[in-house]
């Protein structure tokens, strides 16, 4: 299955881009969601970061706290890799059954992380939505709940921008406007079709 894997900081609007790309019919497999699948109540994972962490990691109703979890690990990059080591292989596992099972002609991993981990071997190709770090922290503090020395040390943990764009085979500038989105979204999309046919 030709992949794409899709990535940028936190705040550029790697949301948006995939909405835009899932209108066209290409089928999107989420990172952040596989994560927080491998994690979900009950699971070996949860059980795994509630006694490293207590009974104060989940919620009144069993979930995990993410937004605690978030705070905890950001602040310490020590705990950061014990996550890290605990999920990545299970989040690994879990796309590789996702792309397995794709029915478009190609299919999207979206993934922050696509740079800093080893998701960046399950991919053909990489594309970046890229913002500058001053609209990554506005978009982020509007939209998260988190305060802003949570979303810079959150910024500092991923890839940086200029590593970020060297390692790009595509970039969208996410800076513009929607019109101009939708026609650089449908270019690549184009692109990646024909790139898939070309596989088969």
């Amino acid at each position: 299955m030709y992949t794409v894997g899709l990535t940028g900081g936190i705040g550029s609007g790697k949301s948006t881009v995939t909405r835009k790309f899932a209108a066209l019919g290409v089928e999107i497999i989420d990172a952040d969601v596989v994560a927080r699948e491998v994690v979900r109540a009950p699971s070996a994972a949860l059980e795994a970061i509630r006694t490293r962490y207590g009974d104060r990691i989940l919620t009144a109703g069993g979930a995990l706290d993410r937004s605690l979890l978030r705070k905890l690990v950001f602040a310490d990059s020590a705990e950061r890799a014990w996550l890290e080591g605990l999920l990545h292989p299970l989040i690994d596992e879990r796309i590789r059954q996702e792309i397995a099972a794709c029915e478009t002609p190609y299919c999207i991993l979206v993934s922050p992380l696509l740079l800093e981990t080893s998701q960046r071997r399950l991919v053909d190709r990489v594309l970046v939505v890229d913002v500058s770090r001053e609209t990554q922290l506005q978009r982020s503090l509007l939209r998260d709940q988190s305060d802003r020395a949570t979303i810079e040390a959150i910024i500092d943990a991923q890839a940086d921008r200029k590593q970020r764009l060297r390692t790009a085979d595509d970039v969208i500038d996410n800076e513009g406007g929607e019109s101009a989105l939708d026609v650089r979204v449908r270019e690549l999309h184009e692109r990646y079709s024909s790139a898939a046919k070309t596989r088969e």
